[in-house]
């Protein structure tokens, strides 16, 4: 994956919500092309940062068994433009799993107000000689060690999740 569109988890409860924050700068050259003389983030941004946040859930609510790919947006409204110097705390929970996908609620907040929401479905997909893998195992653990989930995340009897190197993603 080429852009990321958060920074770090500041909560990761395995099998049920995550949260995590993005820091918009105006050193990020989209925000200066969206609208020009307007700096701000586009909300279909925030809406993949939405989207990566709920992803990493699922993917690990599946062991990483499977790809998690963005199958649909079920519905997403926003209520104003997140600018230079906000700070985006998106919030991720898992609706439902069941074989072939998941559905998730994710919100976006901007200090104490509620910036948007969405429920976002993905699809479990195998890779296979058709669909090649997203994400081999190193470069995936070191995407996850840079975003710290390691040092939040935990099962949901509250013990902490350790880094498998072992992990065969």
């Amino acid at each position: 994956m080429r852009w990321f569109w958060i920074d770090r988890f500041t909560k990761f409860v395995r099998q049920s919500h995550a949260s995590a924050i993005k820091n918009v700068t105006l050193a990020e050259e989209h925000l200066h092309d969206y609208f020009p003389g307007a700096s701000m983030m586009p909300n279909t941004l925030v809406l993949e940062g939405m989207a990566q946040t709920a992803g990493l859930l699922v993917a690990d609510a599946i062991d990483y068994q499977e790809q998690v790919v963005l199958a649909k947006v079920g519905s997403a409204e926003f209520q104003f433009d997140v600018l230079p110097g906000d700070t985006l705390l998106y919030q991720a929970e898992i609706v439902e799993m069941m074989a072939g996908g998941s559905i998730v609620r994710v919100t976006s907040r901007v200090g104490n107000r509620q910036h948007g929401e969405a429920e976002l479905y993905f699809g479990h997909v195998s890779a296979s000689a058709s669909v090649p893998r997203l994400f081999h195992t190193d470069g995936m653990l070191r995407w996850l060690d840079s975003l710290r989930i390691f040092d939040v995340a935990v099962n949901m009897d509250g013990s902490p999740i350790i880094r498998n190197e072992n992990w065969q993603g």
